[in-house]
């Protein structure tokens, strides 16, 4: 698998971070990953957790640079979100 795609969002809000996060995921193919940059606080919170329940697998969350004053590294791998879109 080629390398993940890179996101910073650390100068970025909620909800911002995750509607930014979505798109960038739509671009991608099933199994793809993504990497994220998230701030502290209610990104690093609700990003992961809402990509999470939207299908999609998080690979890992670290701090950058070995601590979290500079943000947080989200690798997200894009799951098969469509086809929950399915008409029954």
């Amino acid at each position: 698998m080629t390398s993940p795609r890179r996101l910073d969002l650390r100068a970025h809000a909620c909800p911002m971070t995750w509607v930014k996060t979505c798109i960038a995921l739509e671009r991608l193919a099933a199994g793809e990953e993504l990497e994220v940059w998230l701030s502290a606080g209610e990104p690093v919170d609700s990003v992961p957790r809402t990509a999470a329940e939207e299908g999609h697998q998080v690979v890992s969350l670290s701090p950058l640079d070995g601590g979290a004053p500079s943000g947080w590294r989200l690798v997200l791998r894009k799951g098969m979100a469509e086809a929950r879109l399915a008409l029954p």
